[in-house]
């Protein structure tokens, strides 16, 4: 990874990029929070890891741009 390379969305991040409201985009991000703790993973309220997001918006796996 790349040291400027962000780890995390935000619910303003993601209202930006997919053209919605931010509370949309919170709804979003609590959804993909609840299915990576049903995963077993931790997650931090309020924000999505880019890579599962990617993976779960776009179908993308190992992104890497």
């Amino acid at each position: 990874m790349r040291e400027n390379e962000k780890i995390y969305i935000t619910a303003k991040e993601l209202s930006e990029l997919l053209g919605i409201s931010i509370g949309h985009a919170y709804k979003i991000i609590h959804q993909m929070n609840e299915e990576l703790t049903k995963a077993g993973y931790l997650v931090i309220s309020g924000k999505v890891p880019v890579r599962y997001f990617e993976k779960r918006w776009y179908g993308l796996e190992g992104v890497n741009t």
